[in-house]
């Protein structure tokens, strides 16, 4: 087994390669020291489609990788040769695909009783829409979130796809699988970890859903404290056509924010008269517009102001406070987030970059105890592939 020196040291991860979500949820596993091996499909001709070409190797670093036709029943037997051995499996198919290759829960559980398996999809396992196609766009809609991001004068922003596939969806599936593996350590007993965006989509908006039974909410967009509809918490443009951020909420920090952009001597509404929130919000806007972004992060940044300036992908790397922490790496010559959270003792790290396809087959093989002559006769058949191996469809 390999792993590194995160609080996952020592935990085996068996992964089927997919997109997004469950490729995060390994991701994040893998940083935290975590052994894992991707099962990957053996390459096949043809070309790829703009979809594969954007999100080949993103999301894959600190795995290795095995190519294995599962369809074989010698690649589907040493998929359960892998399992064996491993604390958790991660699966990103819609439900029963895995069932339909001999590798559902029913016969991974059987070869490990203490293996969590791990199911990530966009409506879950159950329900009248479980076997329906869709991405993180349509999990936010139908979990109540999109309605209430976007301007009140225009269609619901779309906000990337950080919370249906990452924070709904990967994040949602490592947490279910950590808390998973502890419970097995102690009864012996895995269990199926059934992690749906639609559901992680919601479970994020409690706070939103729980303001609204309370009569605190306003249903219109841009309507309340943190949707863009406070003064003191948005986005505004500066002098050179750039954008800063406030969110000086609690009213001493909002009498800095007044104090320093200076409003302080002017008869304002009160912060927290809504009525108010549109001509408030239009005269930070015509101060805000009287400095370039630079001349705002000089005067603001590090007070109480709840300031911070809005940075691209390409500047947010060489902000100096970045920069003090090690918040990104290189990995690859890409540059991108650093593993998180920090630990003091067994810190997470990065151990490698995304693997080629089959890039380690014969290494895994060997781990798995099979003989150099056996894993050539695989080879040879077609029921593992390594780099350099010919194209091939799957049976």
């Amino acid at each position: 087994m390999r792993s590194g020196s995160g609080p996952l040291a020592g935990t085996r991860v068996v992964e089927f390669a997919g997109l997004g979500p469950a490729p995060f949820a390994a991701m994040l596993l893998a940083d935290l020291g975590a052994d894992v091996v991707t099962v990957d499909r053996i390459p096949a001709g043809g070309t790829t489609d703009g979809l594969g070409a954007m999100t080949t190797g993103a999301l894959g670093r600190g795995r290795r990788s095995i190519a294995v036709n599962t369809k074989d029943p010698a690649g589907r037997e040493l998929v359960l040769d892998l399992v064996a051995g491993a604390d958790a499996l991660v699966e990103g198919f819609r439900p029963g695909v895995m069932e339909r290759l001999g590798l559902g829960p029913e016969a991974c559980l059987a070869r490990r009783p203490s293996l969590v398996y791990g199911r990530m999809t966009g409506w879950g396992q159950t329900g009248p829409l479980a076997s329906a196609a869709g991405h993180d766009i349509n999990y936010i809609a139908a979990a109540g979130v999109l309605e209430h991001i976007g301007p009140a004068d225009g269609p619901p922003a779309v906000p990337l796809n950080l919370i249906g596939d990452f924070g709904g969806g990967g994040m949602l599936l490592a947490v279910g699988l950590l808390a998973a593996m502890l419970e097995a350590r102690s009864s012996g007993r895995g269990q199926v970890v059934d992690a749906a965006m639609v559901d992680g989509s919601a479970l994020l908006m409690t706070m939103m859903f729980e303001l609204t039974g309370r009569g605190l909410w306003d249903p219109s967009r841009q309507s309340n404290m943190n949707d863009g509809g406070a003064h003191f918490y948005g986005v505004y443009e500066t002098a050179d056509g750039r954008y800063v951020s406030v969110a000086a909420m609690e009213p001493k920090f909002y009498a800095v924010l007044l104090d320093l952009i200076g409003l302080s001597a002017e008869d304002l509404p009160d912060q927290w008269d809504a009525v108010a929130w549109p001509a408030l919000r239009q005269r930070l806007a015509d101060v805000f517009r009287t400095r370039t972004r630079q001349e705002w992060t000089d005067l603001l940044e590090g007070s109480d102001a709840c300031f911070a300036p809005v940075l691209s992908m390409s500047e947010a790397p060489g902000h100096p406070h970045a920069v003090a922490r090690d918040a990104f790496v290189s990995v690859d010559g890409v540059v991108q987030p650093s593993p998180a959270p920090r630990f003091s003792r067994t810190p997470a790290e990065v151990h490698r970059g995304a693997a080629g396809v089959g890039e380690h087959t014969t290494e895994v093989l060997t781990e798995l105890g099979l003989a150099h002559g056996r894993i050539q006769e695989l080879l040879s058949r077609g029921a593992v592939a390594h780099p350099g191996a010919p194209a091939r469809m799957d049976p």
